[in-house]
């Protein structure tokens, strides 16, 4: 198995200053922040060793980011890629009637909501295919809703 490809990172003015931004003002989140610092010190002609030791990463995710700026762009090599996983179960106007349904009185001989009682009700209703109570209590804990 032979060295790594090195990807050399050349910047415009502009995404220099870009990134630049994003390092000094501090409001896009740790990764985007310590990739922006990377890619600047890779522009700066710094080896991926040193800029690995510098900002406390490894030598392969400095790598990795420089090479996905140089194959993909900037936008690219600063925000990951969306993960794979399954899609939400209930949507806003789900978590609305959900809600809504929270609030409302409980069903006769019940002094309350139950979180499975209301995931059986949104089954009832129709408006989710199916739903578990941990989906229930995970909408209800978002939205800061008082079951009782």
């Amino acid at each position: 198995m032979g060295r790594p490809r090195v990807y050399v990172v050349a910047l415009a003015a502009e995404e220099r200053k870009r990134l630049r931004d994003v390092s000094q003002k501090g409001h896009s989140g740790a990764r985007v922040i310590r990739r922006a610092q990377t890619l600047l010190l890779a522009d700066e002609g710094y080896e991926n060793k040193e800029i690995a030791r510098v900002l406390g990463v490894s030598s392969e995710t400095v790598n990795r980011t420089n090479k996905r700026c140089v194959n993909e762009g900037l936008d690219s090599a600063l925000h990951e890629r969306p993960r794979p996983g399954h899609g939400r179960k209930l949507s806003g106007r789900d978590e609305a009637q959900l809600i809504a349904l929270a609030c409302s009185d409980p069903p006769e001989g019940r002094t309350r909501w139950s979180l499975r009682l209301l995931a059986g009700r949104l089954v009832e209703l129709g408006i989710a295919e199916d739903v578990s109570y941990q989906t229930v209590r995970r909408t209800l804990k978002k939205t800061r809703s008082n079951r009782g």
